[in-house]
């Protein structure tokens, strides 16, 4: 018996699904055969994506939104789609492009649109993955030449630090007490007393 099938991806954990949902369920697909992977698609390695690809078999139909959802490596979409149509036989429809459904025009001229549009959409795909990340490396760059600091803000010793420190070297206040004063973990304290320790040193020579 053949079955229909959907598959739904978001980047993060933070992104909704619910259009992809939607659209999967609009198209007849059942909530037990909905695949979802919650992470990005530079790639194929995802848990959900290889457990689906497991359970079509030849005459099953695969509904997906957009090529994009698919996956975002030009050269592993055709790869992919290659491996699903050709080598176990399911049929795809891609939802948000007609011209991607693979039930239509089977012949030799519906075979080369199919594609010809599935390179160009691939190449989209993967060209805005790489406009995104020099994007995203162009900001960076531009937020630390404006003096932005990336990463964990620095702890800050409180100004009576050292005298802190001589309490407890002496006895008078125990380790709970001078980590409540310096609101910071044991770790972190003996880290500062380190660095406290090495430029007192540095100071002297």
């Amino acid at each position: 018996m053949d079955h229909t099938y959907g598959y739904v991806r978001v980047s993060s954990v933070e992104q909704n699904e619910d259009r992809q949902m939607i659209a999967l369920k609009k198209a007849g697909v059942s909530d037990r055969h909905i695949f979802i992977d919650k992470q990005s698609g530079k790639d194929f390695h995802r848990l959900n994506y290889e457990k689906m690809v497991s359970r079509l078999q030849e005459g099953d139909l695969l509904y997906i939104l957009s090529i994009d959802r698919l996956g975002r490596d030009y050269v592993e979409i055709q790869n992919q789609w290659r491996m699903l149509t050709k080598e176990i036989g399911v049929d795809i429809c891609v939802i948000d492009m007609p011209l991607l459904d693979t039930r239509n025009g089977k012949d030799l001229m519906g075979t080369f649109i199919a594609d010809l549009v599935l390179q160009i959409l691939s190449f989209v795909a993967e060209n805005e993955r790489e406009n995104i990340r020099k994007r995203q490396e162009q900001g960076i760059a531009a937020a630390k030449n404006r003096g932005v600091r990336f990463g964990r803000p620095q702890l800050q010793v409180p100004d009576n630090f050292k005298s802190i420190v001589r309490s407890w070297e002496h006895g008078t206040i125990e380790m709970d007490e001078v980590l409540e004063k310096c609101q910071m973990s044991r770790s972190t304290f003996y880290r500062k007393l380190r660095e406290m320790r090495l430029n007192q040193g540095e100071g002297s020579t």
